[in-house]
């Protein structure tokens, strides 16, 4: 492995290791990481997605189990890959793909990284900005599944707000967001099980297999294996695509990958299930349209009063803080001599447009998918580096070995099987979230396949 060598601009306040390993007086403990999992991923899309597994007609059995199994693999990938690597190199994601892609190369798709980031966060201030509305009535409008736009100028305005205030937590630090998540992430769960205990108080029943069926006549759009695979692949580009090298940097040891069960099973097991369940309410007793669904807010109001508003505030926080955070490594890996509270600020301001537009928060089983797509298949060629080079007969830390700005292996072993999984989702209509895992085995077999054939010269001496 490539010593790694800092050559780099001079540091900036508020830095934090961005081009360089990060040092053992920096490394953090377990209760860093189990508190920022359970917060992020017990949070505020989880009243979005939840409701949105009715809409497509999931049944109880496939929730139960599907969630059990996919977010069992999702925890695997996380531990032995993901926190692996990190602890090994101890590299952003950004860092270490320019070593073996180049730094041309590494700036597109920062871009395409930090702008899929910026919506995904951008949805968490939309669920947010739902609890907010509440209180207010009709004066703020609120958006359905089925809205796109922006839904009036008040609304617009209490999203720049939460944005604002989220990006403030980002740009503090990685481990500012860790104690707002460990903080955060105990009281936000009973919420989520309160929730679910009232609905079913309510239907008169905890047989869950008796509530949540499919109406009569319908087609799921949705069933157990797609449950596994959007359970599994919904943060395909945090673990699979090596985002979350970015935050595993930080720790001791490679077993703080388990931390990210505490999301899994509490946030996309519990409280998926729990969510969902209010949606199940307003369909049988208030006669709301599944495929219109229910903005968040007026649900968790309806279940639990001001600790639920509360709640969906800041469990939207809870994800949009990490995340923002990612994104802000993203921009400061294009331009490494910006600072990374300039690049933060700069994700803060995208999130906060793309959260007055409600398509994505409306629409996020789809985007999950296809932002998984598109960002996972890169981690590949990161585990090939790691695991495989030597192996197979290829440099490790390509770039650095070569002196390239633009490694075309990468693009092509990148770009293709994308294009194609793209092709089948558009054409076919292939579920986005089957896609991640053919598309991040593809690329890091063609990887291998084109660094032989187009770097000859250097595959002699890996």
């Amino acid at each position: 492995m490539t010593e790694v060598v800092s050559t780099e601009p001079p540091a900036h306040a508020g830095d934090e290791f961005e081009r360089q390993p990060v040092p053992p007086p920096a490394q953090k403990g377990a209760s860093a990481f189990w508190g920022m999992y359970a917060g992020e991923h017990t949070a505020g899309t989880e009243f979005m997605i939840g409701p949105l597994f009715v809409a497509w007609g999931a049944s109880a059995f496939d929730l139960i189990f599907g969630l059990l199994l996919g977010n069992l693999l999702a925890v695997l990938t996380w531990r032995f890959l993901t926190a692996e690597i990190a602890t090994q190199r101890r590299l952003t994601l950004y860092y270490q793909l320019e070593r073996i892609t180049g730094r041309k190369l590494v700036t597109l798709y920062n871009f395409f990284n930090g702008v899929l980031f910026c919506f995904l966060a951008g949805a968490m201030v939309t669920v947010s900005a739902t609890a907010v509305g509440v209180p207010f009535g009709d004066r703020i409008q609120m958006p359905s599944f089925g809205d796109t736009w922006p839904t009036g100028v008040v609304w617009v305005l209490v999203c720049v707000v939460i944005g604002a205030a989220m990006t403030f937590v980002a740009v503090r630090g990685y481990g500012f967001v860790a104690r707002v998540g460990h903080v955060a992430a105990p009281w936000m769960f009973l919420v989520f099980v309160a929730c679910g205990v009232v609905m079913l108080t309510r239907l008169g029943t905890a047989n869950l297999f008796e509530v949540m069926k499919p109406a009569a006549g319908s087609t799921p759009k949705i069933g157990f294996w797609g449950v596994v695979c959007f359970s599994w692949f919904c943060n395909a580009a945090m673990n699979l695509g090596m985002s979350d090298l970015s935050i595993f940097r930080f720790a001791r040891k490679p077993s703080y990958g388990w931390a990210s069960a505490a999301g899994m099973y509490l946030g996309h097991y519990v409280a998926w299930i729990c969510a969902a369940l209010l949606l199940v309410y307003w369909v049988r007793d208030k006669g709301a349209d599944p495929t219109r669904g229910v903005p968040p807010g007026p649900m968790v109001w309806d279940a639990v009063g001001w600790a639920g508003l509360l709640c969906v505030i800041i469990a939207g926080w809870t994800t949009a803080n990490p995340t923002i955070y990612r994104a802000g490594l993203a921009f400061q890996g294009m331009f490494p001599k910006m600072s990374r509270v300039a690049g933060t600020l700069i994700a803060g301001i995208v999130c906060t447009l793309a959260s007055v537009f409600p398509a994505v928060a409306m629409k996020l089983l789809d985007f999950v998918g296809i932002y998984g797509t598109i960002l996972c298949p890169v981690g590949a060629v990161i585990v090939v580096d790691h695991y495989l080079a030597r192996r197979v007969g290829i440099p490790a830390e390509y770039a650095v070995r070569t002196g390239t700005s633009f490694n075309v292996a990468v693009l092509l072993a990148w770009a293709i099987p994308v294009i194609v999984a793209m092709y089948f989702y558009r054409a076919h209509g292939v579920n986005s979230f089957f896609l991640p895992l053919p598309t991040w085995l593809a690329c890091g077999a063609l990887y291998i396949v084109f660094t032989r054939l187009l770097n000859r010269t250097s595959t002699l001496a890996p």
